[in-house]
Parts: structure tokens; C-alpha cells; sequence
């Protein structure tokens, strides 16, 4: 989960682009004007911003500017726009621009470009590894292990097994992993599901790009599973 901005004067586009990211598990914060957007970055800096070059007060690209002059150009920054030139968009990544998306803005683009960004801001927040000298372990007296209770030598050829408790073994169980095998079918295969994607949606941070690459299915689908079985990727990955 990573804080994104939004910085659009298109009440729409913010409210799209708010809504993709949110149920890609992002916390959104957004902005109608430069003005915002510069007062955004002075209470934190974000994780990645998405930025439109035409704005009524003060465009993007200046906008940008001054972050990289300020020292305040610490995050990735992906440019937007319906009618900027080839020239505005080298121009913006020369001044430190990650990327440049065209409007309208197709969604594996959208996805795609801000899973790049993330990835930037990881490595550049991730430490560099430290080494230490690997100790030379002290000479181990031989000493014989009491075999386990219920332990019993296997013959030749066959691997040796340990008795298990009658609690731990499936017949004696009444649940699994907290499901009643007393539920009918249909209630007991949902209840699963349900558990099954509110763990990988918390494992992923509610990236829904993620657990569809995990659970094997299209968003599409995804989305329509997760709908029917009344799972909020938001709240589930809040939780997490």
C-alpha cells in the first residue's frame, strides 16, 4: 500500500483515478490546482505523484520545476496530459519526470506505469546489505537423540513416522481452519473462498493486480468473485 497524489483540475479524472488506485489497496490524496499540490508536499512527502501539465494556476511542468529546484523532487513523479507536445514530454523527463502518460489513459498503462514508480521508490528506500564474517562453528560432541513418543523403526526402504496425537489428525477435527464441516456445501465452499481471497488481499496489501496473478484469475473475474461474496478490498487490506 503506498500514499499516491493526484494532482488534476478534472474533478473526473480525479475521481477515476482515485478509485482504480483505492482498490488497488493506495491511499489517494488529491489536488485540484498546483497551489494543493504544493501544499500536499509540504505536510509529507508521497510515495508517487501523478501530475497534469495543464492547469489553470500554474502547469505542471512548472510545477515541477520548483519541486526539483526546491530539493523537494524526492519522489517518483508521472506527468499527464490530452494535448501535451513530444517536446513538453522530454522536456518534463529531463527535469526528473519517471514517466509520461497520454490522456484519456488506458488502465494496464495506468497500472503498469505506477507498479514502475513503487518499484523505483522501493530500491531507493531499501538499505544496502550488510555483510559480517561468517563464525566458525565449535567442534559438536556426539551425543544420541531419545527417539519421540510413538516413534517406531521403519524397515528398509520405507520412511520412519511419528505418532501423531488423536486431536491432531483430521478425523478428530470438527473445524477446519475455522469452518464448520457442519455447513451445507454451497455456504461451507463460500465461507472458504471468502477466507481464501481476504488472505491473499491482505498478503498483497489489497493490490488487486497482485492477487489476480495469485489467485489465477482475470480482474474481471476478480472483481465479480470478490462482489459476490461481499469482500471489500479496501477494508480487507486496512485490516491486514
Amino acid at each position: 500500500m503506498a500514499n499516491i497524489l493526484v494532482v488534476d483540475d478534472e474533478m473526473g479524472i480525479r475521481e477515476l483515478l482515485s478509485e482504480i488506485l483505492g482498490d488497488e489497496g493506495h491511499v489517494v490524496l488529491m489536488a485540484e490546482n498546483a497551489q494543493q499540490a504544493r501544499d500536499a508536499r509540504a505536510q509529507g512527502t508521497p510515495d508517487l505523484v501523478l501530475l497534469d501539465i495543464w492547469m489553470p494556476d500554474t502547469d505542471g511542468v512548472t510545477l515541477l520545476k520548483e519541486w526539483q529546484r526546491d530539493g523537494l523532487l524526492t519522489m517518483p513523479v508521472i506527468m499527464m496530459s490530452g494535448h501535451a507536445t513530444i517536446d513538453t514530454a522530454v522536456e518534463a523527463t529531463r527535469i526528473g519526470a519517471l514517466n509520461f502518460l497520454e490522456k484519456p489513459i488506458a488502465l494496464q498503462k495506468l497500472l503498469k506505469a505506477v507498479q514502475q514508480g513503487l518499484s523505483r521508490t522501493t530500491e531507493v528506500l531499501r538499505p544496502a546489505p550488510v555483510y559480517h564474517a561468517r563464525p566458525v562453528p565449535a567442534p559438536v560432541e556426539e551425543t544420541s537423540i531419545p527417539a519421540p513418543a510413538g516413534y517406531s523403526p521403519a524397515p528398509m526402504g520405507m520412511t520412519p513416522s511419528v505418532g501423531l496425537p488423536a486431536a491432531a489428525t483430521p478425523a478428530g477435527d470438527a473445524h477446519l481452519f475455522g469452518l464448520s464441516f457442519d455447513l451445507p456445501l454451497r455456504e461451507a465452499r463460500d465461507a472458504f473462498e471468502r477466507a481464501y481471497f481476504e488472505h491473499h488481499l491482505m498478503r498483497e496489501g489489497g493490490s488487486m493486480t497482485r492477487v489476480a496473478e495469485k489467485t489465477g484469475l482475470e480482474r474481471t473475474h476478480l472483481y465479480r468473485k470478490l462482489k459476490q461474496l461481499g469482500v471489500e478490498p479496501s477494508k480487507v487490506s486496512r485490516k491486514g
